[in-house]
């Protein structure tokens, strides 16, 4: 204690703000690594759960596919708007199943 005076070790709130916005940037940088625009099959076939086969099939269809000397890339925003017309209606409504 200085001049009667006490410090406290807590940070006040501009700093825990600054750290709270240096977090959310490091947290969105690593979000945005993972969500890459372009995909090679490898990573494509592990993030949609397809095999080799099926994803060539469906990106082809979709239009998604490039071909950069001799390098392989899936347009993820294409081929996710093209994977959205297999969606299908829930078939719960209002806690009782719907039968067609």
């Amino acid at each position: 204690m200085e001049n009667g005076k006490e410090y406290s070790c807590q940070p006040i709130a501009s700093e825990r703000e600054y750290y709270d916005l240096e977090r959310r940037s490091e947290i969105r940088e690593g979000a945005r690594k993972l969500r890459k625009q372009f995909l090679r099959y490898k990573e494509a076939e592990i993030i949609y759960s397809m095999s080799h086969k099926k994803l060539l099939e469906l990106a082809g269809k979709a239009g998604a596919i490039l071909r950069i000397d001799g390098t392989v890339l899936i347009d993820r925003e294409v081929f996710n708007r093209y994977l959205e017309q297999f969606r299908e209606q829930s078939t719960i409504l209002s806690g009782k199943r719907y039968v067609r």
